[in-house]
């Protein structure tokens, strides 16, 4: 009885723990795309080696992650619609996941 209540209790805080990881992915996906706005627009000071280093941790952490949906989805002139595939698509999935895992 006391194996089945821990394994519950398991399953719920690895749920917990990838929903909250679903969006803190989210939330640098956003932080990127706001980041390149304002680097396209030229208000970042060029050689900080702050917003330097944070912008290359946002571009390795989520480039590779919009990379993929850029293959298959073109920039309809100025506007890249990838991001926004890829966050529905990481909302809706990740969604389904944390529900399997929480029974």
């Amino acid at each position: 009885m006391s194996t089945t209540i821990a394994l519950a209790s398991a399953r719920t805080e690895v749920a917990s723990f990838l929903e909250a990881l679903i969006q803190v992915y989210t939330l640098c996906v956003i932080a990127y795309i706001l980041l390149s706005l304002v680097q396209s627009a030229g208000m970042r000071v060029p050689y900080n080696v702050v917003t330097s280093a944070i912008f290359k941790f946002f571009n390795d952490a989520v480039e590779p992650f919009l990379a993929f949906f850029r293959r298959f989805i073109p920039p309809l002139g100025p506007f890249d619609l990838s991001p926004i595939v890829a966050i529905l698509l990481l909302q809706i999935v990740g969604g389904i996941v944390v529900s399997l895992v929480r029974g």
